[in-house]
């Protein structure tokens, strides 16, 4: 004889499209991503990896190139971009892009037609953001936290305004996160998955108004000097430009594998995956942030590894 399910076990059940192990997926993502902000070795990112690569493209040292015209600035604001994939500042970015890989078409051509709507749309939502900014920043100049040479205690203030920046960042990516495993309710459940993609890159912009980077400070001193909206807009746009381009390649590469139909196979892995991109983002955020790098200014305590 088959024993009916009572009301409260159906009601404990998650819906079809949603991971069964929620608790396990929302543990996971959030111990990743912290541990990602306690092992992530600054230097690495910054310098062996960032410098050296805006070097090898400049073909001198970017820490001391001279920034003397149009073309010269926006050259140097794609190179930037491009240099500064794996920052700190920029890596998060990989997480607000995953969830957008759900295209189950199966031709290569078809499937990168697909794939391609999506990042035009994130890009779109990104050079918004970062544009407005940018021309913000050309009128406005040393006005800016970001470009005050100014200190609250020992901390300056441009690095202030990346905690804030990031923090807030951190903080929606986590919320989104969540949501994304019906945990909480989802300020995005009714949108259009167009308007998901602006508003994945309206934060991938947003990373440029808290980036304190030495290479994009120092372009962004310089579209500051101009005091050229127009030009200050189109540097950042070209920032934002580089910041994707790797993983705008990556994307489209993942397109092509077989990995948008094995997430589409079983009812709940495309929420599972898009909630632990965004946990792991958000957790990083906010640890790295938020936790780590006050407590090099005395606020705070976090783990300190050997090489940091």
């Amino acid at each position: 004889m088959t024993i009916a399910s009572s009301p409260s076990a159906v009601r404990r059940q998650p819906p079809l499209d949603l991971p069964r192990r929620r608790g396990l997926v929302l543990g996971v993502g959030l111990l990743i991503g912290l541990a990602v902000a306690v092992l992530w070795s600054a230097q690495l990112a910054d310098d062996a990896i960032g410098v050296t690569t805006a070097n090898g493209l400049l073909g001198e040292d970017a820490s001391s190139a001279n920034l003397t015209g149009t073309v010269t600035g926006l050259v140097f604001a794609f190179v930037t971009g491009l240099a500064g994939t794996f920052t700190a500042c920029n890596v998060a970015v990989f997480s607000a892009v995953a969830p957008m890989l759900e295209t189950g078409r199966q031709s290569a051509a078809s499937r990168l037609a697909q794939a391609l709507r999506p990042m035009g749309w994130i890009a779109l939502g990104a050079a918004v953001v970062a544009g407005a900014y940018g021309a913000i920043g050309a009128l406005l100049g040393s006005k800016l936290p970001q470009l005050s040479t100014a200190t609250v205690g020992t901390a300056p203030v441009r690095v202030l305004q990346s905690i804030a920046v990031f923090g807030v960042i951190g903080l929606v990516m986590l919320y989104l996160g969540v949501a994304a495993l019906g945990l909480v309710p989802d300020p995005l459940a009714r949108a259009s998955a167009r308007t998901r993609q602006l508003v994945m890159g309206a934060l991938v912009g947003g990373f440029l108004i808290g980036r304190p980077w030495p290479l994009f400070h120092k372009m962004f001193l310089y579209a500051a000097s101009t005091h050229n909206a127009a030009f200050g807009a189109a540097t950042f746009v070209l920032v934002v430009i580089g910041n994707m381009l790797v993983l705008g390649v990556v994307f489209l590469l993942l397109s092509l594998t077989p990995l948008p139909r094995w997430l589409r196979a079983r009812p709940g892995r495309i929420a599972a995956v898009t909630s632990s991109a965004l946990l792991i983002g958000g957790a990083f955020t906010v640890a790295y942030w938020c936790l780590r790098v006050p407590s090099h200014f005395g606020v705070g305590w976090f783990p300190a590894m050997p090489w940091h």
